[in-house]
């Protein structure tokens, strides 16, 4: 299997490292500028590709780690190559993106999968067997948390661009709605508030939003991009009508402080959570994707279910934006 990965920064650098732990062999990187992706090329032993053309036609596997708004047109291209993709989350900046990328996909015969790497987190995998074993009862309120610092690039700093990004909510929060429905299942109804929305000229970001589900269930999601660098934080807590999950990492710490430093050191462009494991989830992700793939199994996270996290955060955003609960129809992709 042939790998080809469109993006050379922190989530092309840390899916190559996944790759480079399984049987695949990685071919090279397109990046722009081109010199962004010299340094992993020559720690892979791999090569920078001038253009997409060159990368479709030298592999077998298209590894989507771009900017957001560059994910719809370049699945549907590679889906048109005829190859398998993995695509960063968010799947798309809209619905109908995300729904045309499926179709190209299905159409193509290929498979699409969505890197929503909280899945493969063990604290959270962990949480979510136990509940699907029963050993809560039915899930009544979930409580999830990712705190971090915004992202921040030298130059271009599209994550900060909604045009490009699609926000917080979108590059951020999705992991946990994602989680939550992944809990809980699907969302009927979004209701949400924004620092920024609120006060257009913040300079962080901060959220909350409450998911009802269809089964009755009831999330309430917090996130923020307020936190300063090189600050992560997450917080897992699951109610159920038989018992109660919790993981709160800052639980052994007597009291915490958390503050802005002039020249904090280097710190990721982009927050990524740590894990105390032998493997990196991002790598158990990755080798996830290459059984899938090598094997014809199912994905522990669907196209479909990508799809259905960015419903929920495009309907949070929007909430957040006019103040009302967002009722969401449902998808025919999930049915």
């Amino acid at each position: 299997m042939r790998i080809g990965i469109i993006g050379a920064g922190a989530m092309g650098s840390t899916h190559a490292a996944g790759w480079a732990q399984t049987p695949a062999t990685l071919c090279g990187f397109l990046a722009d500028p081109p010199a962004e992706a010299r340094a992993l090329a020559a720690r892979y032993q791999a090569q920078v590709f001038p253009n997409l053309e060159a990368l479709l036609a030298a592999v077998d596997v298209v590894d989507v780690c771009a900017p957001t708004h560059l994910h719809y047109p370049l699945v549907l291209q590679a889906a048109a190559a005829g190859k398998h993709i993995i695509c960063e989350k968010p799947l798309a900046l809209s619905v109908a993106h995300g729904q045309a990328m499926i179709a190209a996909c299905r159409q193509a015969g290929v498979r699409l999968f969505v890197a929503h790497v909280v899945r493969f987190f063990p604290e959270y995998a962990s949480a979510q067997a136990a509940v699907a074993q029963g050993e809560i009862g039915q899930p009544a309120v979930i409580r999830l948390s990712r705190a971090s610092y915004q992202p921040q690039k030298p130059v271009g700093n599209w994550f900060l661009d909604p045009d490009k990004s699609g926000g917080m909510m979108l590059d951020l929060m999705v992991h946990d709605f994602d989680y939550a429905r992944w809990i809980a299942g699907d969302v009927a109804r979004v209701y949400a508030r924004s620092l920024q929305q609120q006060q257009p000229e913040a300079a962080v970001d901060y959220a909350l939003a409450i998911l009802t589900h269809r089964h009755g269930a009831i999330s309430h999601i917090e996130g923020s991009w307020a936190y300063p660098p090189p600050t992560f934080r997450t917080r897992l807590e699951i109610a159920g009508s038989d018992g109660l999950i919790e993981c709160h990492p800052d639980h052994t710490l007597a009291l915490a402080t958390y503050l802005r430093q002039a020249g904090a050191g280097d710190v990721p462009d982009v927050g990524v959570p740590g894990s105390p494991m032998l493997e990196n989830p991002y790598t158990t992700e990755i080798k996830a994707f290459y059984t899938a793939i090598t094997q014809g199994l199912p994905a522990r996270a669907s196209a479909a279910d990508g799809l259905a996290a960015l419903q929920i955060a495009l309907a949070a955003r929007e909430s957040a934006q006019r103040g009302v609960a967002i009722d969401l129809p449902r998808l025919p992709e999930l049915e």
